[in-house]
């Protein structure tokens, strides 16, 4: 149990750093970060800092399969931990 909360714990402060750093190289006219990576990071569990990331940095809110995108991600991943939970599955409560 441990080690899958430090695993959402690096994947979303990942996911945050990165929409920074995707922020600041679209300033600069740089390189940017692939739509495809945040959304591959997002699916992975990195949806929390990755929302943050974009009302913080004020990065993509324009984008609407950002700003609706990320949070569906978010509502499914927690519909299913939850059934996770209720099932057993995740903390061994066998039912």
């Amino acid at each position: 149990m441990k080690l899958i909360f430090i695993y959402f714990l690096l994947i979303n402060l990942l996911s945050f750093i990165l929409m920074y750093v995707d922020k600041k190289r679209a300033i600069l006219h740089k390189w940017r970060i692939s739509e495809k990576s945040f959304f591959i990071l997002c699916i992975l569990g990195g949806s929390l800092g990755e929302i943050l990331g974009i009302y913080t940095f004020r990065h993509k809110t324009k984008r609407l399969k950002f700003t609706l995108g990320f949070p569906l991600i978010l509502i499914i991943q927690l519909l299913i931990f939850l059934y996770l939970i209720l099932k057993g599955a995740v903390f061994g409560n066998k039912k």
